[in-house]
């Protein structure tokens, strides 16, 4: 499973990056603007760090418009993926561009049946939204595992980008269902880090070997 970091945030992606386990970077007009700098700079420092997919998306509604900020965005990096929301003109600015070779993230997915439109269209991507999902009252991971049969029953090769996770246990049963990518901020990556038994088993080697004496170096 690959691992995206939802964030605009570029100390926290260089901090990501040099562990060796980041595959790509998400971004969204909120993280930009949570960000406080200019979008088309973000965009290209994330690129310049992070040789996997990075999300920029667009922001007009129509087709038409969708296909010229996608031109701009195109130019930053060769490793920019297009996200589009799932409309009938982001769907129509999807195929366009994969037709032309252009990795494309379908965004908002809240359906199974909106992911099967998605791969239709040849995403790239699909972003179904776990945990807004789970806020309206509906089961988010249930909603990855009905995506991931219906694109194995079909052998659509759109990656389920899982998103909007909130919590390590969101990660573990996308990874049990068989979620391509998951995206999450950098807390709840950094938390899957986190184990009691391995602090304590930590301590108790530290605390014996200072009782040692000894020095390695």
């Amino acid at each position: 499973m690959k691992f995206f970091v939802d964030t605009a945030d570029i100390a926290e992606i260089r901090e990501l990056e040099a562990t060796g386990l980041l595959d790509g970077v998400t971004t969204n007009p909120t993280l930009i603007h949570k960000s406080g700098r200019k979008f088309m700079e973000v965009i290209a420092e994330i690129c310049a760090i992070v040789p996997g997919p990075v999300s920029a998306e667009v922001v007009a509604l129509d087709h038409e418009t969708m296909m010229k900020e996608a031109a701009v965005l195109r130019k930053i990096a060769d490793n920019v993926t297009i996200k589009v929301p799932l409309t009938i003109d982001g769907l129509k600015t999807c195929k366009a561009l994969t037709q032309d070779g252009c990795m494309v993230n379908v965004t908002l997915c809240f359906s199974a049946n909106q992911a099967l439109l998605a791969a239709k269209a040849g995403a790239s991507f699909i972003s179904p939204f776990v945990g807004r999902h789970d806020d309206n009252g509906f089961d988010g991971i249930k909603l990855i595992e009905d995506i991931r049969i219906i694109y194995d029953n079909y052998g659509f090769d759109t990656e389920i980008l899982a998103a909007s996770l909130r919590h390590p246990i969101h990660v573990l049963e996308c990874a049990k269902i068989g979620a391509d990518v998951i995206t999450a901020p950098p807390a709840v990556i950094k938390s899957l880090f986190n184990h009691v038994l391995t602090d304590k088993g930590l301590a108790s080697f530290a605390k014996d070997w200072e009782a040692t004496g000894q020095s390695i170096l």
